[in-house]
This record gives structure tokens, C-alpha cells and sequence, in this order.
């Protein structure tokens, strides 16, 4: 079994979460679970410490770390954050993460699009 498979299957997600629909994220070793509304979008996030957010921006963001440590950079600041530790982010400013171990973090977007859901492949 590869070292990825066995950090995709060491998640603090139980299936009620796994089973909602599985976000399309363009980053490599990050997964996330979508749950949305008519005008908001939540995604439970499992995100491998060999991720790399580059900088980007898009609607406003607040988060939650479930586990594990990251750091954060949004305008330009930069802050390790841990279990139980909360951020925002406004509209339009950009940021970045880096990620020091597994983390799992649960991000609430301002947007019911931030994310689309991944397209099955049978």
C-alpha cells in the first residue's frame, strides 16, 4: 500500500461526512467533502503534509484546524495554526498554506461555487 493511501485512510472524517460529494480540488494531496446551501459552501478538508496551497483569492473564507499544523499566509502575514485554532479570510485578499503534518481543517466559503463536485470515474 503507498504512503498515500495509507494517509487517505487516517481521517478523522466519519462516513457521514465522506459520503457527501467529493469536492474537484486542482491540488495534489488535498481531498474535501462539500456541503452546501443556496448561498454558502462548506468543505471538510483532508489535506497531506506534502500539499502546497500557492497564493490565490476568491470569496470570503473562515476555517477551522480539526488536526494537525499549517501555516497560513493571508496578506502577506504569515501564522502557524494547530488543532482548534480559527482564521478569516476576506473577499478578494490572497493567501497561501503549507502544511506540517496532516490536516484537517473545515473551511465555510461565501459563495455556494467555490468548489465544484468531482466528476465519478467508473
Amino acid at each position: 500500500m503507498s504512503d498515500i493511501k495509507k494517509e487517505w485512510d487516517n481521517t478523522v472524517y466519519p462516513d457521514l461526512i465522506r459520503n457527501l460529494p467529493e469536492a474537484d480540488i486542482p491540488v495534489e494531496g488535498v481531498r474535501g467533502w462539500l456541503m452546501q446551501s443556496s448561498d454558502k459552501q462548506i468543505v471538510f478538508f483532508d489535506i497531506q503534509p506534502t500539499a502546497v496551497v500557492p497564493p490565490h483569492s476568491h470569496c470570503a473564507q473562515w476555517g477551522m484546524v480539526i488536526d494537525g499544523e499549517m501555516s497560513l499566509t493571508i496578506g502577506g502575514e504569515t501564522k502557524v495554526y494547530k488543532k482548534g485554532d480559527n482564521y478569516f479570510i476576506p473577499e478578494g485578499v490572497e493567501h497561501s498554506a503549507k502544511f506540517h503534518s496532516q490536516v484537517f481543517v473545515i473551511d465555510m466559503f461565501d459563495a455556494p461555487d467555490r468548489y465544484s463536485p468531482r466528476s465519478v470515474v467508473n
